[in-house]
């Protein structure tokens, strides 16, 4: 029996193709990680088709397929711990509400905090005490 190498390499295209859209156009952090997961499972079908087509006598293709799964199961824990710690703390999974997490409260992106004016006095004080 012969394999026909196009039908799988199709359906990894499809899962690859809907897994990119769902990392670029998803604003919720989790679904982006099971984009990234379908992307995963793209590449896993196509190592396991090919190692198939090419009668490999190792099973190197499904090798490596056990390897990326491993890879893919700390990185989705991984994440997911992430997501729940920025969830806590910041009420929302919002990929775009991550940007600001380098920045404080206080901190504005676009000041460059050297206006080469001296502050006034009463906020000189206020910032040493």
């Amino acid at each position: 029996m012969h394999l026909h190498l196009a039908y799988p390499a199709v359906l990894a295209v499809l899962l690859f193709c809907v897994g990119l859209y769902g990392v670029l156009a998803r604003r919720n952090a989790i679904l982006v990680l099971m984009s990234v997961e379908l992307m995963l499972n793209a590449v896993n079908l196509n190592l396991v088709a090919f190692d198939v087509w090419l009668r490999d006598a190792l099973h190197a293709g499904q090798a490596l397929t056990l390897f990326t799964i491993a890879i893919a199961a700390a990185e989705i824990g991984i994440g997911l711990a992430i997501v729940l710690a920025v969830y806590r703390n910041r009420g929302s999974s919002a990929v775009d509400d991550l940007r600001d997490t380098a920045e404080g409260p206080d901190d504005d992106p676009d000041d460059t905090g050297d206006t080469g004016e001296e502050a006034a006095p009463a906020q000189k004080a206020e910032a040493t005490a």
